[in-house]
């Protein structure tokens, strides 16, 4: 387990009881079957920026409180717990592309809007079916952007766009005067019952992010792959915890469940991998807020919560029984939306890939 600050602390309680209250699966339940495009609720997320949560990375000087990635890792850990849908972590990226990148004119303009939560960012950088984030075929000519990006998260309400074209990370404003109807966003539909888009840039009027470093879009990967898995962390935790209370709930032959031997050895196995995952997770979490061996770390953080989640999804409906195979179950959630993450921004397979070439293999 980390070491927490005392702030830290009263975050992450804050945002545990916080997410338990006002935002439970039940309330993910009930804007799944609303039918609206976006797949969260605008009020809850207005509420998030007025708890600073959209500023928690941001310097205060634009407006943020600059708590660091540990603290707002612990944010999307306990979103995670609640499969709570909303734009945070995709408007938390968007800054800290913004503050990887941009310069002291962009990040005057976006940082402040960013953290009030007056403004919604999503990042665009895939392409096709699969991660491959330098294999781009969009284009800049003359400011104009051309190209279109597939599983764009949250892009329905997105005002900000950064987007990986072949030559670096661009911001495009898509509710511009001077972009209407050079941006078009169509939904996508996956397991996970999310807002997904296909999103259509016809020579869409882009800013270059051009004060960056050389791996710009890299680090900017990195620290999607870290938030990403701590919203996973979340989703592993409370399955665990709601099949072991299941466990001990449902009786069998006039014994719980709990008590045979077999179940009580599937979940200590289970127990053993979130802790194995918890560290990396956390890791990969320190690791940006020391600025040390970031890819290493964020490639073993993601890897790991793919490997784990997937195992610990799976029991979970599997030791529900029957009941965990149908939706009016809750345990079923978690399950589809681990196949959704665990291919966001790089599968196992291609995580391995990377660890091995920057570890010089």
């Amino acid at each position: 387990m980390a070491v927490l600050s005392e702030e830290q602390e009263m975050l992450r309680d804050m945002a545990r009881e916080w997410v338990v209250n006002e935002s439970p699966v039940a309330k993910f339940r009930a804007v799944r079957a609303s039918g609206e495009p976006r797949a969260y609720d605008l009020a809850t997320y207005a509420t998030m920026a007025q708890m600073g949560w959209t500023g928690v990375i941001i310097p205060e000087a634009f407006g943020g409180t600059d708590f660091g990635w540990l603290s707002a890792g612990m944010i999307f850990e306990e979103m995670g717990k609640t499969v709570t849908a909303s734009p945070l972590m995709a408007t938390t990226l968007t800054a800290a592309a913004i503050m990887l990148g941009g310069s002291d004119e962009q990040k005057a303009k976006w940082l402040p809007q960013l953290a009030s939560g007056a403004v919604i960012g999503t990042l665009a950088i895939d392409e096709g079916p699969h991660h491959a984030p330098h294999r781009l075929a969009t284009t800049v000519a003359n400011g104009r952007l051309t190209g279109t990006k597939a599983f764009v998260h949250e892009a329905h309400d997105a005002a900000l766009f950064v987007v990986a074209a072949a030559d670096g990370l661009y911001v495009v404003e898509a509710d511009s005067a001077e972009n209407a109807g050079s941006v078009r966003v169509a939904t996508r539909h996956l397991a996970d019952m999310r807002s997904h888009a296909l999103v259509m840039f016809e020579g869409a009027s882009a800013e270059k992010l051009a004060a960056g470093p050389e791996d710009l879009l890299d680090q900017l990967l990195d620290r999607a792959r870290i938030l990403t898995a701590c919203e996973m962390l979340g989703m592993a935790q409370a399955v665990f915890d709601t099949t072991l209370d299941y466990l001990k709930q449902r009786v069998q032959f006039n014994q719980a469940l709990s008590s045979f031997q077999a179940l009580q050895h599937r979940m200590a196995d289970l127990f053993g991998e979130l802790a194995m995952m918890r560290s990396a997770v956390e890791g990969g979490l320190q690791a940006l807020d020391a600025g040390m061996m970031v890819a290493q770390a964020a490639t073993i953080a993601k890897a790991e919560a793919n490997r784990v989640l997937h195992i610990i999804s799976r029991e979970g409906v599997q030791l529900h029984g029957g009941i965990g195979m149908t939706d009016e179950y809750d345990i079923g959630f978690y399950l589809k939306r681990a196949r959704v993450l665990e291919s966001s921004w790089g599968s196992t397979s291609f995580l391995k890939d990377r660890f091995a070439k920057i570890s010089g293999y």
